[in-house]
């Protein structure tokens, strides 16, 4: 299949526009792969590496024949999705040990859950946990007594970060392995319909826990198309994880045999010599297909950020504009939960990923010819994993989907165009989730309120003072002010307040949840309130206008009077308590949204 105009001319503006960086990146890896892990110019640095070591393995690692990898694990087991990966390290050296190759734990990194801190002051060290994370990662291989890498992650911002640092390691071979979704509890619907009573006041806080804990149940990911699961999105379209092992239930025998495969694919990558490297795998078509598989499932709007950062870490500058063409030319093939009812495992069912790559094949919408860690190319993707005698089989993926009230082809899609849409204006350039929100609601005008401290919300709306049109601004929640922390505990309010028939929508330099959706939510703004941007400017009563048709950010304001405006100072908001004080380094040196939000110069 031809790949679609738009899609080639992304992906020949990504390389023509990052040449000198990406030249400059691969010269890096390729120099490190002719090095080699340096396992032979010290005795007593092996010594100290192999000293722990099993029997068996200290007697390969000593002969220093065979493949040694490092897992990089994000386990704890206060979160539910990472819980499972506390047996993953001894499963994986057993298995690497079959397949005559060594395996060590070569360091943690720390994995937070924004559903624990949501609207709590650690939030604001959610986002920059990602570069925390990549970081940790480069401590961890830092040993230099690797051959490839098995990388344990799967929540919001564990996997960008993991990538990040894996790709400061591109000469070495990286294989994702995820731990899977827990089963279907309370419908995500019914879990919002009760958050809603109980910020409207119609509802107890034990009904409302009981309804979070018949949702949040068991090890696994949550059930909603939110970052998690959007992250496993990515590293099966771009190739990193292996083909049907995004949706798989932990502690399944299935799940064990797709963990087993991993470990057999990073050996072998390891052991030939000819193997692309994780480095040299993520190229341009590589950052595409994650931008496109992100709009085609509506995915969350963290990525706007992940996939810039994660692409400058390969050396590639993808730009917002590069996203939002994208969104123009790939159409919106799913409706998971908080864009419909469903949720990840009715998606799986339906066809899930294999559904959506083989569509996305067809209409020559991804590269097809992107290289994977299977041996192959993204074109060998559509496949289903199924357990026969014991042993791990693949079988081509139906071709239609099991249930079109959730997946549908691209012949007859949701809507034309991708469920994220770039705004642009007077007011600076935001992001929309618009596959989340009803059509009637693209567009909204409305009077601000404009608030420096999302807590005040709450106190407003108690109060009365939102029974109205209104365009709820919340601003000094960037990167440089607080860390940019979500805002999806604001979600509820709106949502009552739209219910009541008013046109709602909020306006942030902020985040929101990838479970966030309903009220149309203008997000990620850059420039910034705390550097100066437009958003400081905004009054109380200025009209606003949200187009996501037409994809503009306004204030309905007389542009002279506007910039003569003097510029807010954030005064609310602490710095410090619960670890914030640690992280003004990274508040002086992040950059902006619209460049990933990240501390190394993306």
């Amino acid at each position: 299949m031809t790949t679609h105009p738009i899609v080639t001319a992304i992906t020949e503006r990504l390389n023509e526009r990052s040449r000198d960086r990406r030249t400059a990146y691969l010269e890096r890896v390729r120099r490190q792969a002719s090095e080699g892990p340096r396992r032979e110019l010290g005795c007593g640095n092996l010594a100290h590496g192999f000293a722990a070591a099993e029997h068996a393995d200290k007697a390969m690692m000593r002969a220093g024949q065979t493949p040694n990898l490092g897992i990089v694990t994000a386990y704890n087991d206060m979160l539910s999705a990472h819980q499972p990966y506390a047996t993953y390290p001894d499963r994986i050296r057993r298995v690497a040990r079959l397949n005559g190759a060594t395996a060590q734990v070569a360091g943690g990194t720390p994995a937070m859950c924004d559903g624990v801190t949501q609207g709590r002051g650690g939030m604001e060290l959610s986002l920059f946990s990602r570069d925390v994370i990549a970081l940790s990662t480069a401590i961890a291989l830092s040993h230099d007594l690797f051959d490839g890498a098995l990388y344990l992650g799967i929540c919001d911002k564990i996997v960008p970060g993991l990538l990040i640092g894996a790709l400061s390691f591109g000469h070495l071979p990286a294989v994702f392995v995820p731990s899977g979704p827990m089963p279907s509890g309370l419908t995500n619907a019914e879990k919002s319909r009760v958050r809603q009573r109980y910020a409207a006041g119609e509802a107890s806080r034990d009904e409302l826990l009981d309804a979070e804990a018949k949702s949040y149940h068991s090890p696994g990911t949550c059930t909603f198309y939110g970052t998690a699961n959007s992250n496993q999105m990515l590293m099966e379209i771009m190739g990193l994880q292996l083909p049907g092992s995004s949706f798989v239930h932990p502690g399944t025998a299935l799940r064990d045999a797709l963990t087993d495969r991993a470990v057999e694919t990073a050996v072998a990558l390891a052991r030939d010599p000819g193997a692309r490297r994780v480095g040299e795998l993520v190229d341009a078509r590589t950052v595409v297909n994650g931008v496109v598989g992100l709009h085609a499932t509506g995915g969350s709007t963290n990525h706007l950020l992940h996939l810039v950062a994660i692409a400058a870490a390969a050396g590639f500058e993808l730009t917002l504009e590069d996203i939002a063409k994208l969104s123009d030319a790939v159409p919106l093939l799913a409706r998971v939960y908080p864009n419909g009812s469903a949720d990840i495992n009715d998606f799986h069912a339906a066809g899930g990923m294999a559904f959506v790559i083989g569509e996305l094949l067809d209409a020559g919408l991804v590269h097809g010819d992107a290289a994977t860690i299977a041996g192959g190319t993204l074109a060998d993707y559509p496949v289903q994993p199924y357990l026969a005698d014991g042993a791990l089989h693949y079988a081509p993926a139906t071709r239609r989907s099991e249930d079109p009230s959730l997946l549908r082809p691209v012949a007859g899609p949701f809507q034309a165009t991708g469920g994220v849409k770039m705004l642009t204006g007077n007011l600076g350039s935001a992001a929309i989730k618009l596959s989340a929100v009803g059509e009637d609601r693209w567009i909204i005008e409305a009077p601000a309120l404009v608030l420096d401290d999302p807590h005040e919300l709450k106190a407003r709306f108690a109060a009365g003072d939102l029974d109205r049109d209104v365009v709820v601004v919340v601003r000094f929640q960037g990167p440089q002010a607080n860390g940019m922390p979500e805002l999806h505990s604001l979600t509820p309010i709106l949502g009552v307040l739209q219910d009541r028939g008013h046109r709602v929508a909020l306006v942030t330099d902020g985040r929101m949840s990838g479970a966030s959706g309903k009220v149309p939510a203008a997000i990620h703004l850059s420039p910034e309130a705390v550097s100066g941007g437009p958003i400081a400017r905004l009054l109380n009563g200025d009209v606003i206008r949200i187009d996501g048709v037409a994809g503009r950010l306004d204030v309905l304001v007389d542009a002279a009077e506007f910039a003569a405006r003097p510029t807010a100072v954030r005064t609310a908001g602490a710095t410090y308590g619960l670890g914030r004080e640690l992280f003004e380094l990274f508040r002086r040196n992040v950059g902006p949204a619209d460049r990933g939000a990240s501390i190394f110069g993306a």
